[in-house]
């Protein structure tokens, strides 16, 4: 039996063989049909774990340095409520030159190439209103980097084209949809010797990064347990009906049930347990959801009875719980929540045998780290003072005063360099600055990415492999090892200066 005939049995669509192979879907949204597609892919995989041999030429891209880069000439395709700030970001950081834009619609390209020529005095080209437009500015421009800021279903396919065409491809999360479109990228980054770096910008929040380098410094011991979330009530998106996230995002809550979008949470979580980088990895999920009602709940209260989004049957459980396993055993809980009407929260909790550090808000529990650690910092273990059983850790160390002193002690050297001009050119508190600065500044250097592709197909294969497992209530999926074994051969992330 042939794909087509696999979904159309398992959803009642019948799908094209273009929605299908080379990419779930091209540069096209086309509507529900496309997220069922790409479930009925997800839930009917047979062997998640499957792991074919690397292809004769091509290489591990765990630490790949690509050559230097004078200036990096930057080309960012959809320009929405990420590509278009972007672009103002990338005028402020050295060693790099927006060179095209591409959108669907006319008046972005115009209004982002304006902006490029008032502060440069280069008009950047313009590409718009045809899907493969993209296609056609990879061929005549030639950019070093393409970012990549279009609906999750066209994420894997032009990042495949932008590195066929010899680009370096920076992908908005997730990377890909299904097991196999990450595969496919895998295989084209390691083929073609490109980077392939999924934009997960929380990476580089001040806390996050924080929290990275406290972890370095052994403060909480031996690494045990870690809570990532992506909790954000986004309902509202669903006024964006024709042009906008809730055009596409709708169909996915309609269409699929698991955590679709885990990256934000997981991905600073990963890092500091080093997975997919010589200490540990992935392992196995399992993933529950809560019933499917806030959506639909919020369609009948603020949209006619005939309007589309009440014409959706809604899956997607408004709360995605999932437990992660790694490979030395340690535990990691995984939420997504973009339905329910409460307060933003990424959890952002990494625990040890000596400590614990938490956000949202911020505080941290230990051993060696509590008011009286803080206030001398000469004493015992490195940042703090080792402190008795009686304190430390029984009690949170929160409040303004003691973020004050956490800063002052442990922020990440890459915040203290950047976090000044992160403030004044924002992006989510100037996450988004830091992550780009970093970019550009591998590129020009010829240094290795913070996060490689293998991480970004990690993350972002939490949403197929949930939905499978909630599809079958609850049993554990087995993650594919997208480097092939060679993971343990990869270096950690270190405290980049």
């Amino acid at each position: 039996m042939d794909i087509r005939h696999q979904l159309k049995k398992a959803t009642g669509v019948v799908v094209s063989c273009t929605m299908v192979f080379g990419g779930i879907l091209q540069a096209q949204d086309p509507g529900p049909a496309g997220a069922e597609a790409v479930h009925a892919k997800n839930i009917a995989s047979v062997d998640t774990a499957a792991v074919s041999p690397r292809p004769e030429g091509s290489i591990y891209m765990g630490g790949f340095r690509a050559p230097k880069i004078d200036c990096v000439r930057v080309a960012v395709i959809g320009l929405g409520e990420r590509g278009n700030p972007q672009t103002s970001h990338f005028l402020s950081i050295p060693h790099c030159e927006v060179v095209a834009v591409c959108d669907l619609h006319d008046d972005a390209t115009k209004q982002v190439a304006d902006r490029v020529e008032k502060r440069t005095g280069k008009r950047p080209a313009e590409y718009n209103k045809d899907p493969q437009a993209y296609k056609k500015m990879l061929a005549e421009v030639k950019p070093d980097a393409v970012i990549i800021n279009t609906p999750w279903e066209t994420h894997a396919q032009m990042a495949i084209d932008a590195m066929e065409a010899g680009a370096h491809a920076f992908v908005e999360v997730p990377l890909a949809l299904t097991l196999e479109d990450l595969w496919r990228v895998v295989d084209t980054a390691e083929r073609t010797q490109k980077h392939c770096m999924m934009l997960e910008n929380c990476n580089y929040g001040r806390n996050e990064l924080m929290f990275l380098n406290m972890v370095r410094q052994g403060l909480i011991g031996e690494l045990l347990h870690g809570e990532a979330a992506y909790i954000h009530e986004l309902r509202m998106q669903m006024f964006s009906e024709n042009r906008g996230c809730g055009s596409w995002r709708t169909n996915h809550y309609a269409a699929r049930n698991g955590n679709l979008y885990p990256t934000h949470g997981l991905g600073p979580v990963a890092q500091y347990m080093s997975l997919a980088r010589g200490e540990d990895s992935f392992d196995r999920i399992v993933s529950f959801g809560s019933p499917a009602i806030g959506r639909a709940a919020y369609a009948k209260k603020h949209f006619p009875a005939d309007h589309k989004w009440n014409k959706l049957q809604f899956k997607c459980g408004d709360m995605s719980n999932s437990i992660i396993k790694t490979k030395l055993g340690r535990t990691i809980l995984v939420q997504w929540d973009e339905t329910s009407p409460r307060p933003y929260d990424r959890k952002n909790l990494i625990q040890g045998t000596a400590g614990t550090l938490a956000d949202y808000p911020l505080r941290v529990a230990g051993e060696r780290i509590s008011p009286g650690a803080a206030d001398s910092p000469e004493k015992g273990q490195p940042g703090g003072a080792e402190i008795t059983s009686e304190g430390g850790y029984h009690e949170w160390y929160e409040g303004e005063e003691a973020e004050s002193k956490l800063y002052a002690m442990y922020d990440h050297p890459l915040y203290k360099r950047l976090g000044e001009e992160a403030r004044k050119n924002g992006g989510h508190g100037g996450m988004d600055y830091i992550m780009l600065y970093r970019v550009i500044e591998c590129l020009h250097n010829g240094e290795p990415m913070d996060q490689n592709v293998y991480e970004g197909a990690f993350w972002s294969a939490v949403g197929p492999l949930s939905e499978k497992s909630v599809n079958e209530g609850g049993a554990p999926q087995v993650f594919p090892d997208f480097t092939r074994g060679d993971w343990k051969k990869t270096s950690p992330l270190p405290v980049i200066q």
